[in-house]
């Protein structure tokens, strides 16, 4: 049973341009998968040799990106969701993201956006 989990990162960027790395095939390829194909609202995620599907499910500008896993069958499994939230006090902007994981494998789960979030803070010249 996956259980959902959430991590939050601060961010040195403006929501608009966090916004078009999280929304758009060109921005998540340079921080989240080696390709993205887009058909419609059906994202196609390339890792090595590995290719999975993900639905657009909610879009609200520069604040909220939420994809669902599509398995072979078309059935939705589970999600990956990106937040933008900026702090009222201090203007941080954090990104917060949604994901799912075995028990198991949280710690690996979390290890990888890690190493994702710090490949995009490169790219957003952090």
């Amino acid at each position: 049973m996956k259980m959902k989990f959430e991590l939050e990162y601060t961010l040195n960027s403006s929501p608009k341009v966090l916004f078009s790395r999280l929304s758009t095939p060109d921005g998540l390829c340079e921080w989240f998968a080696d390709d993205v194909n887009v058909d419609g609202d059906l994202f196609s995620f390339h890792w090595d040799n590995v290719c999975s599907k993900a639905r657009l499910s909610a879009l609200k500008e520069n604040k909220l990106v939420r994809f669902e896993w599509v398995d072979h069958d078309n059935k939705v499994s589970n999600y990956f969701e990106f937040r933008i939230n900026i702090e009222e006090l201090t203007g941080d902007v954090a990104l917060i993201i949604t994901d799912f994981s075995e028990p198991e494998e949280k710690k690996d789960a979390v290890s990888l956006w890690d190493s994702q979030i710090s490949d995009l803070k490169r790219i957003l010249g952090m």
